[in-house]
């Protein structure tokens, strides 16, 4: 009796670990972004791409990079949330491309200031086709920022669709100042003030609107 209760016990166990869905291959996400991050690296280290002068090509280069790593239509879309079923095929088009060069450059001027820094990866937890990639930048004077990378895996590839940076999440961010534009004033208004803060020095906040050069 006692043997055909673990039995059944085991049978039961084996069941369950059935029904259970497969994980990802341990630290396939964190060695992918790895990969990623240290190819951005070494073109912010390599010193024929340091000073003013290489600056365009040292950006291109690093774009290049981030393309092939970020899925930007996914952060897009959860960024706009609610308003992007509003949007035309089109307009979804033009928008993601505005709002990837609005990122692209938000991300490469945080990532050029931390070239000396260290990275440790510390941490990855998968779930199914979502994965939460852990890093910590080691600064000077013990000055570390924790950033977190938000990956989805689409035909066994891991692409970034959200960036955590100190607990703050950049599509939710994001998502708040549109949401308030477009709801305060209109999705053009939204698409207006984006073009504006391309053509500023600075890709941050939208609530204000940016004035246009002249």
């Amino acid at each position: 009796m006692q043997l055909r209760r673990q039995f059944a016990r085991l049978t039961l166990a084996a069941i369950l670990l059935a029904m259970l869905p497969v994980p990802a291959a341990a630290g396939e996400a964190m060695e992918q972004l790895r990969g990623s991050v240290d190819q951005v690296l070494q073109v912010l280290r390599d010193p024929r791409t340091k000073g003013a002068s290489p600056a365009a090509e040292r950006r291109a280069r690093i774009r290049q990079i981030v393309d092939d790593r970020f899925d930007f239509t996914e952060m897009a879309r959860r960024a706009l949330a609610m308003h992007w079923a509003a949007r035309t095929p089109q307009e979804r088009r033009d928008f993601t491309a505005l709002f990837s060069n609005l990122l692209e450059r938000s991300y490469i001027d945080k990532i050029e200031a931390y070239t000396d820094e260290r990275i440790v990866y510390s941490g990855e937890r998968v779930e199914g086709d979502f994965a939460e990639v852990r890093t910590k930048l080691e600064g000077k004077k013990n000055l570390d920022v924790p950033l977190e990378y938000r990956l989805l895996r689409r035909d066994g590839k891991w692409w970034v669709y959200d960036v955590v940076i100190e607990g703050v999440s950049l599509i939710a961010n994001y998502r708040t100042q549109f949401n308030k534009i477009i709801q305060s004033t209109s999705y053009p208004e939204l698409v207006k003030r984006m073009q504006a803060k391309l053509e500023s020095e600075e890709a941050g906040d939208l609530s204000t609107p940016t004035p246009r050069r002249p």
